[in-house]
């Protein structure tokens, strides 16, 4: 407990205190933010507002976990690294995208398939060392079966055998990161909105991580026959630490992000906050529950498929006046506010689906 709070309190701390440092230093090397002209009128006042906030956030988690884990003697463990290691990667992917955009002053950096190949990349990494450093018991940080809220059946290595099973779980793993961080990439259009989500999402795994730690204990304690209720994760509290550590250094950095934000999270951030959630699913084995735990960005990423597939189908028409959905309300005449504010409802209402739902599995075993 002491490193889960002394995590989350640095790392708040870290953000808080510091993003207006680097407000400073990107006005200085100019690296502001350009807008889209066909976009809502409100956005063109944003143009050079400092971007690559997401360089705070992963600074401030890196700096959060490891004060908690070294001041607390909690041993330093395999799966936060894991996760450590999608943020600054798919963050270094965000990072070049947004490098482009400032320096050509243009809305668009990396082609989409060049940040598609960059985040598939990091992924396959990802998926071939969450196979290894298996614990002393056996467990490695990841598996080769889908999981929901534990590992089911379906086990791409017994289906398919050994090497296609691995090259299918690949695939399956680099759908859900780039899936994940396009989402949250998709969802950081207002001020705040994507920061407030992720803090929603990745908190949902503070719970899990710190629930799945501590059950086989209280179970075993209260009746040795309910060992099957145990959840068979590697590092379930180091999880937690590295999660808390993110939603603090969200928290501080939303002081700043929200409206009128003075620092955006940039596709450095975005990407990075999608690869941390989609790693934790991965790590924390309910990657199928990640569809309600990141149901807000599910829909909005699903509004723009929508727009482009009935565009293409209509010759023209759209269902929206504007992708992602958070554009069509703005342009109906919402506030910016009015609109972060609603979004970050729904978003916490599918995040407590999602711990409500992992929460009744275990009740009903």
């Amino acid at each position: 407990m002491q490193a889960l709070l002394t995590a989350g309190a640095v790392s708040l701390a870290f953000s808080l205190l510091l993003t207006p440092v680097f407000i400073r230093l990107f006005k200085r090397i100019e690296w502001g933010q350009f807008i889209r002209e066909d976009g809502p009128v409100s956005h063109h006042a944003k143009h050079g507002t400092p971007t690559m906030g997401g360089l705070v956030v992963i600074a401030a988690t890196i700096v959060g976990y490891f004060t908690g884990t070294l001041t607390s003697e909690e041993p330093i463990q395999i799966s936060a690294l894991l996760v450590l290691f999608m943020m600054v990667g798919l963050g270094a992917v965000g990072f070049l995208d947004d490098y482009l955009k400032t320096r050509n002053q243009r809305s668009l950096g990396l082609g989409g398939w060049a940040k598609i190949l960059g985040q598939v990349i990091v992924a396959t990494a990802f998926a071939l060392l969450a196979l290894q450093f298996p614990s002393k018991d056996g467990l490695t940080p990841a598996t080769t079966a889908i999981s929901l809220f534990r590992d089911t059946r379906f086990d791409f290595v017994m289906i398919f055998g050994a090497v296609a099973g691995i090259i299918v779980y690949i695939i399956w793993i680099a759908g859900i990161v780039t899936s994940s961080s396009n989402g949250v990439n998709v969802a950081d259009g207002l001020d705040g909105l994507a920061t407030g989500a992720s803090i929603f999402s990745i908190g949902a795994y503070v719970i899990i991580g710190f629930w799945q730690n501590n059950q086989f204990a209280f179970s075993s304690a209260l009746d040795p026959d309910v060992a099957y209720k145990a959840y068979y994760v590697r590092d379930p509290l180091d999880l937690a630490i590295v999660a808390t550590a993110i939603v603090g250094a969200l928290i501080g950095f939303l002081w700043w992000n929200t409206s009128p934000a003075q620092i955006f999270l940039g596709d450095t951030g975005s990407l990075a906050l999608g690869g941390a959630i989609a790693s934790l699913a991965v790590l924390s084995r309910t990657e199928l529950l990640l569809v309600l735990i990141g149901g807000l960005f599910v829909i909005v990423t699903g509004s723009v498929i929508l727009q482009r597939a009935y565009f293409k189908i209509t010759h023209g028409k759209r269902i929206f006046l504007m992708s992602p959905l958070h554009h069509h309300f703005e342009l109906k005449g919402w506030a910016e506010v009015t609109v972060v504010v609603r979004f970050w409802i729904i978003g916490g209402l599918f995040v407590a689906a999602g711990v409500g739902s992992f929460y009744l599995e275990w009740l009903s075993r």
